[in-house]
């Protein structure tokens, strides 16, 4: 049976929300593979037409949410910078003139770069722990995400995740997450992107912009879900103290789920127009209605088009 084709935004910048699991039993990505996987990406994603917005490497899976940029909007001799980043300094290939046109569609593909780090982290780990065969168990995930209110819902939730699963007692512990990343090692590099899907609302200044997203994320970790832990009311209360206002917000509570099995999440409007072009890319003729997700006011879901609703 042929795959379904994927969902995917083509020709404008897209948020993707994508999630990868292990065909192997067990946690095993531990400390070494998770911070080559990290380099990895942070290379890969200075080559391809990317901003990357936030991620978290757990044990067993990853999330990664990332902003695919049109290719027609970087010159040639952009893409010529790029090829020599991407080989190396001591590489003697050459970019042909044909090659440009062709590079400039791969760079901005979604499937092009997961494929690539996929591969280039299986090689690693296969040769780290002598062995052949799989590494990733399936097609990865990916959720078309809207900016703004959605898109930062979903970066807490990503950011939430050793949280959820016991880890630590607060996220930025981590170091294998967004914010392990801007607070223990300061966003080196400018790895990560600084709106937090809500350019237009943050405050000025890295700093700031780092301590409302901060905020943003102990106040939904701090509500009740049906499953898993929760952050410490002893460090919430501690962070409160220093400026954090912990309201009731119960727009989060229990619906995690949407941000992982969707195919598109975002206002009504946004989840129609993303899933009409995908039919029209895909040659498809059944229609889908976008599904209200309660507890998060105006944000729709639409399942993936190879699932029923």
């Amino acid at each position: 049976m042929p795959r379904q084709a994927r969902m995917v935004v083509d020709g404008e910048p897209a948020v993707y929300h994508v999630i990868s699991r292990t065909a192997l039993d067990g946690f095993v990505l531990g400390d070494v593979e998770k911070d080559f996987l990290l380099k990895l990406v942070k290379r890969l994603s200075s080559v391809y037409f990317t901003e990357i917005l936030g991620f978290c490497w757990m044990g067993n899976h990853t999330h990664l949410v990332v902003r695919m940029l049109a290719g027609e909007k970087y010159a040639d001799d952009e893409i010529r910078k790029r090829f020599k980043l991407y080989y190396g300094k001591g590489s003697k290939r050459e970019l042909l003139p044909g090659q440009i046109p062709l590079l400039r569609l791969k760079w901005a593909s979604l499937s092009e770069y997961v494929k690539e780090v996929k591969q280039g982290f299986s090689r690693f780990y296969n040769k780290r722990h002598r062995r052949k065969g799989f590494f990733w168990s399936e097609r990865f995930k990916s959720v078309i995400v809207e900016e703004g209110e959605t898109l930062i819902n979903l970066l807490a939730y990503v950011d939430l995740n050793p949280v959820r699963a016991g880890l630590v007692k607060r996220p930025e512990d981590y170091r294998w997450c967004s914010l392990g990343y801007h607070l223990q090692a300061d966003n080196k590099d400018g790895f990560l992107s600084l709106d937090f899907g809500l350019a237009g609302a943050m405050p000025k200044g890295r700093q700031e912009r780092v301590r409302y997203y901060r905020q943003f994320v102990y106040e939904q970790g701090s509500l009740e879900r049906a499953g898993g832990a929760r952050l410490d009311e002893k460090v919430v209360e501690r962070e409160k103290q220093k400026g954090f206002r912990i309201d009731k917000v119960d727009r989060f509570r229990n619906r995690t789920r949407y941000f992982t099995d969707s195919g598109i999440i975002g206002t009504k409007g946004f989840v129609l127009r993303c899933y009409e072009s995908a039919m029209e890319a895909a040659g498809l003729t059944k229609e889908k209605r976008p599904v209200a997700v309660a507890g998060l006011p105006g944000v729709y879901s639409l399942k993936r088009l190879s699932e029923r609703l």
